[in-house]
């Protein structure tokens, strides 16, 4: 798992034709249905019901993308000013601030690259490529348009990627919410989505905002039956973080229950199993890039687990449990001992954690299959990870058990939580843009 570190010095009754890939349009309407099989069983995944080619948004569906986007827009706004008050009242490097933590090895990657050598400690081989590459190829257009630096040009790049992708995985999320539970699920499931506290990524040099939108495409491919698209981006998602692994997981999950459904037939396995050999392309090609540059295919787990000491541990929310325990001892409150928020964080992450996944269960008939699974791969990650334990970051990662809450909450209850879950982006975010008290 990608770990957090410390920081570095500076190395769209009218219409409008869309791509096919915007062909999750949000009026929940459908073409006709292609001659496959859906899967069958209380976990079946959506068959498939939109055509392929080139799809019309209608009128309703263009004033529900405009309604995600100005609420989209409108929070990142906030957050970024909250970012910019802070800079200015205490003195920070605003563009600094949006870089803090990982996003400043994001940056030393793009602009610097990997090391021609494996090396145990704190590198940028600890890090995959697609979002740092990403960066680097927009980090040109600010170069040429400015007179800024290339840490300045990185930075703009990182924040715009990441709250582009934001919103994309914004859309996604509520064309699957629609799907699953309609439209008056979906908009609130949009609106815990976007002021979820873990949703401070999108206004930082993270990748959470390359890696969402992917993810979420695939699963929406996947419940299209679109076999190439879903592996494509599993494939894009498997490269950008460790945790995007799980994506060529559903599409092999996918493929199994199509196949069954099927009559496990030759021509059905010819169609499906493309998704999960194109979902591991990513990593795959990360490793035989690590070998050819550095002479080993696993320099980044090297870095990762020697130079951030992180491992794969069923026992790592205990350990973590354990090393929070004396800060909580009351004949220490009187002392300099500091208690470590993050591990405070991490463990009211598995609790809610916890719920949200018993409230997914409940709603494994409505929810797709590939949701499920994504859910509980992120969740093994993120509870076995022996650095990182089950933060906001980590639980936006799993956003179908974020978007579960707003199934079973409505009315004052409902703005009760989401007005929580503001309070705590505009917080907890203030405390992740500067100092060592709170990764994101």
């Amino acid at each position: 798992m990608e770990t957090a570190s410390e920081p570095i010095e500076p190395r769209p009754d009218d219409t409008l034709d869309v791509p096919a890939l915007v062909g999750l349009e949000l009026n929940g309407s459908a073409g006709p249905a292609l001659a496959e099989p859906a899967l069958a069983g209380p976990l079946a995944v959506t068959p498939l019901t939109a055509t392929r080619g080139r799809r019309r948004l209608s009128v309703a569906a263009r004033r529900e993308l405009l309604w995600i986007t100005v609420i989209y827009l409108a929070i990142r706004g906030v957050v970024l000013l909250a970012a910019y008050l802070e800079s200015s009242f205490g003195h920070y490097n605003f563009l600094g601030e949006l870089a803090h933590w990982d996003g400043l090895w994001y940056r030393e990657l793009a602009n610097h690259g990997y090391p021609s050598h494996v090396d145990h400690g704190q590198t940028t081989l600890g890090f995959f490529p697609l979002y740092p590459l990403a960066i680097w190829l927009l980090e040109p257009v600010f170069l040429v348009l400015t007179s800024h630096n290339s840490i300045w040009a990185a930075t703009v790049s990182g924040v715009l990627i990441s709250g582009v992708g934001g919103w994309v995985a914004t859309v996604i999320v509520h064309r699957l919410a629609e799907g699953w539970w309609g439209r008056e699920v979906a908009r609130r499931a949009t609106i815990l989505f976007i002021v979820f506290p873990g949703a401070i990524v999108f206004s930082m040099v993270y990748s959470e905002g390359l890696l969402l939108p992917l993810a979420a495409g695939c699963m929406w491919a996947l419940q299209q039956r679109r076999w190439v698209l879903a592996g494509l981006l599993a494939g894009f998602g498997s490269a950008v973080q460790p945790v995007g692994l799980v994506g060529p997981l559903i599409c092999l999950v996918a493929a199994v229950m199509y196949m069954r459904e099927c009559g496990w037939s030759l021509r059905a396995a010819r169609r499906c199993l493309v998704a999960p050999v194109l979902g591991v392309s990513g990593v795959v090609g990360f490793m035989m890039f690590l070998w050819l540059w550095t002479g080993s295919p696993f320099a980044n787990y090297i870095a990762q687990h020697h130079g951030w000491g992180e491992r794969t541990d069923l026992l790592a929310l205990v350990h973590t449990a354990t090393r929070l325990a004396p800060s909580l001892d009351p004949s220490h409150f009187n002392s300099p001992t500091t208690i470590d928020l993050n591990l405070v964080v991490g463990l009211v992450g598995a609790v809610v954690l916890l719920v949200q996944l018993v409230l997914l269960w409940r709603s494994r008939r409505e929810v797709s299959l590939e949701a499920i699974v994504w859910t509980l791969g992120i969740a093994f990650f993120a509870c076995t990870s022996e650095y990182v334990p089950p933060n906001p970051r980590l639980l936006i990662t799993a956003f179908p058990a974020v978007m579960v809450l707003a199934r079973y909450m409505k009315g004052r209850w409902f703005a009760l939580l989401v007005s929580a879950n503001a309070t705590l982006l505009i917080g907890l975010g203030m405390l992740t843009f500067v100092g060592h008290t709170l990764r994101p």
